[in-house]
């Protein structure tokens, strides 16, 4: 059976529904699907998001299909097309950057509203600020609207000397430059990440009935108080396993990634299979487990080199 194309590209409509890592077919069946009152539009980001560049589609039964891209703060522009499947091709060349996609279309300027001015902070604040983005850029599990949002309440909990409070708009302007400079920086890292290996591991532990979550809740005992509440969708999870964002902030600066597990029936000897479950998926993944067999210790990674990339 031939295996459908996979894009580097997100989607959602106004219904609600999302696809990440849309396929050509996924691309088709979203937009042939607008036209009903709930459902008249579809924006789709590329994998990974850049501030200012993304496509959208609006259709309304009985009218034509209004495709719209932009290319950064200046350059938008749009199109009316009456075919939904021409305007699902040009969507999937969009979300590959073929040469030529746009070709053969006539496009029109969207007009683009006068950029905000957006009041200069402070250096010490705009330093500090920085600092905060750069370790969360680090991490790399949130977006560039949960990092604005991430902060403006960071900023506002690190409030010295009197320092006015960071806008949203000017974590943004801060959020927008560093995360362009973060993706520059991934496009060196060839292959599988280790972080990359993590989320494979996590995936197939999943498909053995074991709840994988990864950046799960602030602390260990949060986790734990937590971790249940995921498993009732999971339909009869044997156990779980996560690492908690002061885990993912500690393998961010090189000092490994302690993992938590345990089995819902709350019994020794299922803990331990699971934690054997856990190490087997990560070592077939390609990292290095530390692990001695006790159910009442971590499993450690270590080395680990965490390169996590930007998603959006």
């Amino acid at each position: 059976m031939e295996i459908d194309e996979v894009l580097a590209v997100n989607t959602w409509t106004e219904n609600g529904q999302r696809c990440l890592w849309s396929s050509p077919e996924e691309l088709r069946q979203a937009v042939r699907g607008l036209g009903a009152p709930g459902n008249r539009f579809l924006i789709a980001q590329r994998v990974p998001d850049l501030p200012k560049v993304f496509a959208q589609v609006w259709h309304e039964a009985g009218g034509d299909y209004r495709l719209e891209h932009r290319r950064g703060a200046d350059e938008f522009s749009g199109t009316d097309l009456t075919v939904p499947d021409r305007v699902a091709d040009l969507l999937a060349g969009w979300a590959r950057e073929d040469d030529g996609w746009d070709a053969g279309v006539a496009w029109e300027p969207v007009p683009v509203p006068p950029s905000e001015e957006i009041p200069a902070l402070a250096a010490e604040v705009a330093a500090r600020a920085e600092e905060q983005v750069h370790a969360l850029l680090r991490d790399g599990y949130l977006g560039i609207d949960r990092l604005v949002r991430e902060t403006v309440d960071l900023m506002a909990d690190d409030d010295r000397d009197g320092a006015a409070p960071v806008s949203p708009a000017q974590a943004r302007e801060i959020v927008e430059r560093l995360w362009v400079a973060r993706v520059a920086e991934q496009r060196a890292w060839t292959g599988l990440t280790d972080p990359d290996r993590l989320t494979r591991a996590f995936t197939a532990l999943e498909r053995e009935g074991v709840v994988a979550r990864e950046d799960f809740t602030c602390c260990r005992s949060c986790g734990m108080t937590e971790i249940g509440a995921e498993a009732e969708d999971a339909g009869g999870a044997r156990g779980f396993v996560f690492f908690h964002h002061q885990g993912t902030r500690s393998a961010a600066e090189g000092h490994g990634l302690s993992l938590y597990y345990g089995g819902f029936d709350g019994s020794a000897g299922t803990t331990t299979s699971v934690g054997r479950a856990v190490v087997a998926a990560l070592t077939a993944a390609g990292l290095s487990a530390v692990w001695d067999g006790n159910p009442d210790k971590a499993i450690e990674l270590t080395p680990l080199t965490w390169h996590k990339r930007l998603v959006g």
